[in-house]
């Protein structure tokens, strides 16, 4: 078995503690001229194809999602709306406690690290204002590279940006996107994080069959990552 050479986390609810909408996301809605409830309800639902890239960039987004309620708001206000979203869903983010010294002990030790996460236009955008930007190498962004996981395209991308192969890779992550699934079907080893947060994590298309390793804290996975721990190659 090739020992790790990377590892990649998924960012919402694994480097991030548990996600839920803050009330920023209420007031845009309103300023669109939009119901908020049914804003929410439309967001859950489109979430894949826009995290995608398939319904454009972050203004034309918007658009179609205040069109699907019949509004239609002016072009200054959708592209004040879409700067607000950059701040609402980074008031929704908290890192966890260990994400920047688990981050650093990897870099420490000689392993790239990479973000690989089905997102919006907005993480893009936040993410190199965070403490652990630079302690990334690479970040792999669905609306960026057009799929979303489990397509082999997003864990492949990361491969060839960090310079390393599938099998040389663990992958982090909640279980969200079948994401883990996704990752072992390239010949990635990929471990669940299941701390207790996670329970009110709002998360889409949940990872029900994955069956391999999990940890509770991010920490956990350095001795993995070493070698230190068993862990299971892919089947």
């Amino acid at each position: 078995m090739p020992a790790i050479r990377a590892v990649l986390f998924d960012f919402f609810g694994t480097l991030t503690q548990a996600i839920q909408r803050g009330p920023r996301h209420d007031r845009i809605a309103r300023a669109l001229g939009c119901d908020p409830s049914t804003m929410r309800t439309t967001l859950d639902r489109s979430f894949r194809e826009r995290a995608s890239g398939a319904r454009g960039d972050a203004v034309t987004s918007l658009r179609w999602l205040c069109s699907e309620q019949g509004v239609r708001p002016a072009a200054a206000r959708l592209r004040r709306a879409a700067a607000a979203r950059i701040g609402a869903v980074a008031a929704d983010t908290r890192l966890r406690p260990d994400a920047l010294p688990t981050l650093l002990a990897l870099r420490s030790g000689g392993l790239r690290t990479a973000v690989v996460s089905d997102c919006g236009h907005e993480l893009p955008a936040f993410l190199p204002s965070l403490p652990i930007a630079r302690l990334l190498d690479a970040g792999i962004f669905s609306v960026e590279v057009g799929c979303c996981k489990p397509d082999p395209e997003m864990y492949l991308t990361a491969c060839r940006r960090l310079g390393v192969r599938p099998q040389e890779c663990l992958y982090v992550g909640d279980g969200g996107s079948r994401e883990l699934t996704g990752a072992a079907a390239v010949g990635m080893r990929a471990v669940r994080l299941t701390a207790p947060d996670l329970a009110g994590h709002l998360v889409f298309d949940a990872d029900e069959q994955f069956d391999g390793p999990s940890v509770n804290a991010l920490s956990e996975v350095l001795p993995m990552a070493s070698g230190a721990a068993r862990l299971p190659a892919p089947a």
